[in-house]
């Protein structure tokens, strides 16, 4: 049943590739990865193989490839997406030899890439199970490692229905897990080589603050400012509720790194905040490398650009990560590693960071402007701020070490 629901999404996906740039992508990555192993492989070299779906999972097991490169240079690294979002933002990603798609988990498919590559050892990030590729390592006694994973019972692994497929899960060779539920579910189906190590994200983020940028612009703009308030990865539902507050209270400065930045959408958020002084990022470093300090008394910065937002938190007092009235929440520890409380939208019990930054005092979760307003009060006084970060960074200090664990624990 399993493979014939993978060719079935194989021939989806190959007419979908007629009509999606996005699916033609992974589709052409997918058919050109042996070639892209065979171009760039040293035949010499042993490889650890390192999957993520896509660029989430990719951060999670970063601190893992860069710890392992550094301990173990005589490994060299292969690195597989399934998504273009993952591939297309680190395809030159240089902790890493060799980088391509992983090509569909057909048993053709699997066994030509293990024939290929053959990895020494694999480590599977957070949740990627695929049944053939897993079958065949497990068979060729490759050590295969699932990292930073996490289990829910209303997985399919955990259903009457889905015990067949639940086999899948003892191919591993073994699971460093986030929490005890994950353990403790993993125990009722017979898996026991378990440890709870809990998330790399933890160590992903620290060494994120280490390498942070100084940037000008916002240096220039925070200047002599008690009051910043950066709000990140926030989509309409989210600006809604927080910008109405800053228009009756000027003595904040204002930071909106929006998770969409095409012009409508800037245009949107600058109308919603009509009457306050309000600059663009890229114009305000224009106006700074032209020497002019003229977005100096301006009351709101807009991010209208990628790959800052990490920095950018270190330039606030509080922060607001968005999409808690969505999907779900965006990256919360970016900003909890600054010390400064995080607040963020309802749409958050999948999160096990959000849930830990609430249950130590370092997270706030808001449902309404009524709660936002009540939120930003408590926190117009400097204690109550210093008070509440010192407890986020706290807990993001608290929960390092998943990396030094895991790398402990496997037969290198």
């Amino acid at each position: 049943m399993y493979n014939l629901i993978i060719y079935l999404y194989q021939f989806g996906v190959a007419i979908a590739s007629l009509f999606n740039e996005k699916v033609r992508k992974m589709w052409r990555g997918e058919r050109r990865a042996i070639r892209t192993i065979i171009e760039k492989m040293d035949p010499r070299a042993q490889y650890v193989w390192f999957h993520a779906a896509s660029l989430g999972e990719f951060e999670q097991g970063r601190p893992l490839m860069e710890q392992l490169r550094k301990e173990h240079p005589e490994y060299k690294i292969l690195l597989t997406f399934f998504s273009p979002s993952g591939y297309e933002v680190r395809k030159n990603y240089e902790g890493a030899d060799i980088i391509c798609y992983l090509p569909l988990d057909t048993i053709t498919n699997a066994r030509r890439f293990l024939r290929t590559i053959r990895p020494v050892m694999a480590f599977f990030i957070k949740y990627e199970f695929w049944y053939n590729y897993l079958h065949i390592l497990k068979h060729r006694r490759i050590p295969v490692y699932s990292v930073s994973s996490i289990f829910r019972p209303d997985q399919v692994f955990f259903k009457w229905y889905g015990r067949q497929y639940a086999h899948v899960l003892k191919c591993f060779t073994h699971f460093y897990v986030q929490n005890e539920i994950s353990k403790e579910l993993l125990e009722k189906i017979g898996i026991t080589d378990v440890t709870i190590v809990g998330d790399t994200r933890f160590d992903r983020v620290l060494q994120i603050k280490e390498a942070a940028k100084q940037l000008p612009v916002l240096e220039s703009f925070v200047a002599g400012a008690d009051k910043v308030f950066v709000a990140g990865s926030s989509w309409g539902p989210d600006e809604e509720i927080f910008i109405p507050y800053f228009k009756q209270h000027p003595d904040w400065k204002l930071v909106i790194a929006p998770h969409v930045i095409d012009e409508s959408h800037l245009q949107q958020i600058e109308k919603m905040l009509e009457g306050r002084k309000v600059v663009r990022y890229t114009e305000a470093e224009e106006m700074l490398n032209g020497q002019s300090s003229k977005f100096n008394d301006s009351e709101v910065l807009i991010i209208n650009c990628f790959g800052l937002l990490s920095s950018i938190y270190r330039y606030g007092k509080v922060a607001y990560v968005g999409g808690g009235f969505g999907v779900g929440i965006h990256n919360t520890l970016e900003a909890a590693v600054w010390d400064m409380p995080v607040i963020f939208g309802p749409n958050n019990q999948r999160f096990q960071e959000a849930q830990g930054l609430k249950a130590c005092g370092g997270g706030l979760e808001i449902n309404t402007a009524a709660d936002f307003e009540a939120v930003m009060q408590r926190f117009d006084h400097a204690d109550a701020v210093e008070e509440a970060g010192k407890k986020a960074g706290a807990y993001v200090e608290q929960m390092t070490g998943a990396t030094k664990k895991i790398l402990s624990g496997v037969q290198l």
